[in-house]
């Protein structure tokens, strides 16, 4: 007699499972609320979302995991689950840079899963306001691309912003070719943020060489425009595609293979170290010789990894420059906490933009 099950009887064990999972998605939820009845009657209003908490969680479930089902996969069931278990203690609003449909948005949805409410906003600086005025608990902007560089916005912003960053995501950027038309030879201008159009720069010469670019404010503003225009098609992601309806005449159109763009989650709290983490410092120094190597040496005799490295003008001064740094590490760490007291000394002046978790996923 073959021990092989029939269809049926594997069906039955899933349906069974499904039923067992569902009890227990309710259970988790159930303990969430009893959370925000704690934290309530112990007088806590803000502090129902805690990055810390929830990279924590999120690694455990990650080591723990047997397979066959993939890290990435598994983290991104339980980002879902306690978003929707934080929805019961406190709805999140999150700013992006909008429309709807931008890497933005997805990057927001990656970190804290589709239970939120989401502000669109259309500048970078908007996001900051937003946050900074209460409108949203958070925001998320893109700091830099693998392909392109840093997003000079966003660093300008952070040098007179009192927001914390408290979280990074790491999104990877497949970029396709929208529009309603239906094969490249309609194509006559593609619309795209600037930073998209030179991360496929390659692939627009080689496959439309003689069709006019444009950039605009986001690639889910080109999409619009490559709804509203015969003959008009956009760089964007498969966000852009549903939201707007559009055909993909041609998919990761992205000249490099591992192209992915970091992003920032900013909030007005710092949070607890979780033995993962990283911390950006904005550093201004005298225009003189060996100024760099006053802030490199107390974080390199402190035996501290320095990740990135950008200079930007301070605006303060002709040639004068600011540096913004991101360490592997907390804040709180006494070896960062004493390197970070040596290099004060050694500058003009050093400002803590933020430590928080390494992106989980």
């Amino acid at each position: 007699m073959s021990n092989i099950l029939s269809l049926d009887d594997l069906r039955g064990q899933i349906d069974a499972l499904d039923s067992q999972l569902l009890g227990l998605f309710n259970d988790r939820a159930k303990l969430a609320e009893k959370v925000a009845q704690v934290k309530l009657a112990e007088g806590e209003q803000t502090d129902f979302y805690r990055p810390d908490r929830e990279a924590l969680v999120l690694r455990r479930i990650q080591e723990a995991n047997p397979g066959p089902l993939k890290d990435e996969d598994v983290a991104r069931l339980y980002r879902e689950l306690m978003s929707s278990c934080l929805a019961l203690e406190k709805p999140l609003t999150v700013a992006y840079l909008g429309p709807e449909g931008t890497y933005t948005q997805e990057a927001s949805l990656k970190h804290f899963g589709r239970a939120i409410n989401m502000l669109p906003t259309t500048t970078i600086s908007d996001i900051f306001q937003e946050v900074e005025n209460g409108s949203a608990h958070y925001g998320v902007v893109p700091v830099e691309n693998s392909s392109e560089g840093v997003v000079n916005h966003t660093l300008d912003r952070l040098m007179n912003s009192t927001l914390q960053i408290c979280g990074e995501v790491e999104l990877r950027i497949n970029h396709h070719l929208l529009s309603k038309s239906q094969s490249l030879t309609d194509i006559s201008v593609v619309y795209a943020h600037q930073q998209a159009l030179g991360q496929c720069r390659g692939w627009l010469q080689a496959h439309l060489p003689q069709v006019k670019t444009v950039a605009v404010s986001s690639n889910a503003e080109g999409a619009k425009r490559a709804l509203a225009e015969n003959g008009a098609a956009s760089i964007a992601g498969e966000i852009a595609s549903q939201v707007y309806g559009l055909n993909k005449l041609a998919s990761s159109i992205e000249d490099a293979n591992d192209n992915t763009t970091r992003f920032f989650v900013l909030g007005t709290k710092a949070f607890s170290a979780t033995n993962d983490d990283k911390t950006s410092l904005l550093i201004s120094t005298k225009n003189e010789a060996g100024a760099l190597q006053k802030i490199i040496s107390p974080l390199a005799d402190a035996g501290i990894s320095m990740s990135r490295i950008e200079s930007r003008p301070s605006k303060q001064g002709t040639w004068e420059y600011v540096f913004f740094i991101d360490i592997d590490g907390h804040q709180d760490d006494q070896s960062i906490s004493e390197a970070l007291n040596v290099l004060k000394s050694n500058v003009n002046s050093l400002k803590v933009l933020g430590s928080y978790p390494r992106a989980v996923f």
